[in-house]
């Protein structure tokens, strides 16, 4: 680590922890995100990843995003490594589809008029081949006013386009992006170098946010860019998936620039539908924790057979779309429904290497241990200080005084405990990059102590060299510490500013009791519903688990107890119901130790009629 030798010869070092087998990863993903280059003629930098579409190719999986100028390529769902590939559009790949057909992967940008399919036979080394030189125009594609449009006719496109190839060999393509068309689909054929539309584009899917809480735009689905700022929602980021005989055409709403962003999906058992609402939407939802959203993605099978679903999580300070992306195990129920577990979904999980039945069952069960922490820096620009450094919001941040090697920030946890995991996410403040460069890489050691005086070395970056703005450390055994410092080596951007160390491990103790006086009562609006239960003594935070079976809570609503208020009762108003669909409510309460076993189930009561 450049200069950092010299720069810790006073530090007193009790160990080394070994080195050992990462098992486990947590979100935002730990990859090399690119530094955008769409803002620089405003001056705006940040690191960026979004529209994730994952493809398991030879049991190898292969990362493909908006932006990036290139793909990655990881062996085990837990290390990523940047390929770069032997020619890339200009501008660059925005919401690709990926699809692996066995022989080959096929890589289709988004684009508003006829442009290139690239394939590959060997992802690994990056070559990529002219599938398709130049697409032929869309049939009945348009651009004019949606009000003037003539039956048969589209928008231009295939924006945000998914590929799918199915038991039969027969292609469908997928796609659409809008707040005012729906989602299209039709047959496709590749021969000879050209791609051959098969059907003209056939509506398959449409928002319905009157009835579906969780289409409605905005933050906590205000349906507004602001308040008093109306905004219809948008589907977009289009995907098939086909398990058994069912066809689950998924879809991302109602908008990447916000807390819910999600995905849900329709059925059918056509390729081409029609298709029927899956009343358990969305099937991937966060809209609480650090990493917020998860819309927008893909699913794809890993070697040992199980589901994962990936998604966009937004940041949002320098440009509404700075964005990351997140990763959450998944599953189909015999009787066909689709579920995500986001449940303490930015917290570390196992990556499995046999079949699991509960998603559930990766999370490690190792806590944030940082939450609110006091946190001391070498130094410290005005008007952003070390509070940020443990509050859990990515969009708040601490900036050094000066990028320099050296500049340290110490957590104070309170008292010792039992430290496994650390994840140091970077932002950028002013940081002046809008490509990649030899000098973009992130280097840093992290130290332990449980009196802040005698330091152990816990974790350090390791060649080769990369940027990590979102650096993950599985610790090679467990930590006991008091105290956790950040040792700063280099970063790329020209400021030093981090938004989160987050800390995970168990403090000694019980979990909290069971919540109790747990009632849900639906708004005469049924796609609002209010939560109430007891405060529960010394809780960090709460999941209020939701879904549309008793025996089925597949979402999850994650909230610091700090944030609801001093009163014995706390309440919690829930907009992501779909309308006239039955809903059972439980909760959990979780401190640094662990979390509660889960209240009891009750179903969501009507309101009382009005006299």
């Amino acid at each position: 680590m450049r200069n950092l030798g010299a720069i810790l010869a006073g530090t007193v070092l009790l160990s080394t922890t070994a080195a050992a087998e990462r098992r486990t990863y947590a979100n935002p993903v730990d990859v090399d995100y690119r530094y955008n280059f769409e803002q620089i003629n405003v001056g705006a930098s940040y690191r960026t990843g979004a529209d994730p579409a994952v493809v398991n190719h030879h049991g190898t999986y292969y990362l493909f995003m908006t932006l990036a100028d290139g793909y990655w390529r990881s062996t085990n769902l837990i290390d990523w490594q940047f390929v770069t590939p032997s020619r890339w559009p200009m501008q660059s790949i925005v919401a690709p589809a990926v699809w692996s057909d066995g022989a080959r992967v096929v890589i289709e940008p988004s684009m508003m008029e006829p442009g290139s399919i690239l394939s590959t036979t060997d992802p690994d080394s990056g070559k990529l081949d002219f599938w398709v030189r130049r697409m032929s125009e869309l049939p009945g594609s348009v651009n004019k006013d949606p009000a003037l449009m003539k039956p048969g006719e589209v928008p231009p496109g295939p924006w945000d386009p998914a590929l799918f190839k199915d038991d039969d060999d027969q292609w469908y393509l997928y796609w659409g992006s809008s707040n005012v068309f729906p989602m299209y689909g039709q047959k496709i054929a590749f021969d000879s170098g050209k791609l051959i539309y098969q059907t003209h584009a056939a509506p398959m899917l449409s928002l319905h946010p009157d009835v579906h809480g969780w289409e409605r735009f905005g933050q906590d689905h205000c349906a507004c860019w602001q308040p008093g700022k109306p905004s219809p929602s948008y589907m977009e980021g289009a995907w098939m998936t086909k398990v058994g005989r069912t066809y689950y055409l998924q879809y991302g709403a109602p908008g990447t620039e916000f807390n819910v962003y999600a995905n849900g999906l329709y059925t059918s058992d056509k390729p081409l539908g029609p298709f029927t609402y899956a009343p358990y939407n969305p099937v991937a939802y966060r809209p609480g924790g650090f990493a917020e959203g998860a819309g927008h993605g893909s699913t794809f099978r890993d070697n040992s057979g199980n589901w994962w679903n990936t998604g966009t999580s937004w940041i949002g300070y320098n440009w509404g779309m700075e964005r990351r992306i997140v990763m959450h195990p998944a599953k189909f129920y015999p009787d066909g429904q689709m579920a995500v577990s986001t449940r303490f979904g930015d917290f570390p999980h196992f990556v499995p290497k046999t079949k699991f039945d509960d998603p559930d069952t990766l999370f490690t069960g190792w806590m944030l241990l940082s939450y609110r922490k006091p946190v001391a820096a070498s130094s410290t620009r005005a008007g952003f200080g070390t509070a940020a450094v443990t509050d859990e919001d990515p969009r708040t941040f601490w900036v050094a005084a000066a990028n320099r090697p050296g500049e340290t920030l110490a957590l104070d946890l309170g008292r010792v405990d039992t430290v496994r995991a650390v994840q140091v996410s970077f932002a950028d403040y002013q940081s002046g990059r809008f490509a990649d460069a030899p000098d973009i890489y992130t280097e840093f050691e992290l130290q332990a102590s449980s009196d802040g005086r005698h330091w152990q070395e816990i974790a350090r970056t390791e060649p080769p060299r990369r940027d990590r703005s979102n650096a993950y450390f599985e610790l090679g055994s467990p930590v006991r510490a008091r105290f956790v410092r950040y040792v700063h080596g280099h970063v790329g951007a020209a400021t030093l500013a981090i938004s989160e160390i987050r800390i995970f491990g168990n403090a000694d103790g019980p979990p909290p009791a069971t919540p109790t006086g747990l009632a849900a009562v639906r708004h005469p609006d049924q796609r609002d519903a209010t939560v109430r239960w007891a405060r529960v003594p010394g809780a960090l935070g709460y999941n209020v688990r939701f879904g549309i079976r008793p025996d089925r809570l597949t979402l999850t609503h994650q909230l610091w107890a700090d944030e609801l208020g001093t009163g014995s009762s706390l309440t919690k108003e829930l907009r992501s119901l779909n309308a006239g669909v039955p809903y059972w409510f439980a909760l959990e309460a979780f401190n640094e130790s662990g979390v509660s076993k889960l209240s009891r189930v009750v179903p969501v009561r009507q309101p009382a009629s009005r006299r």
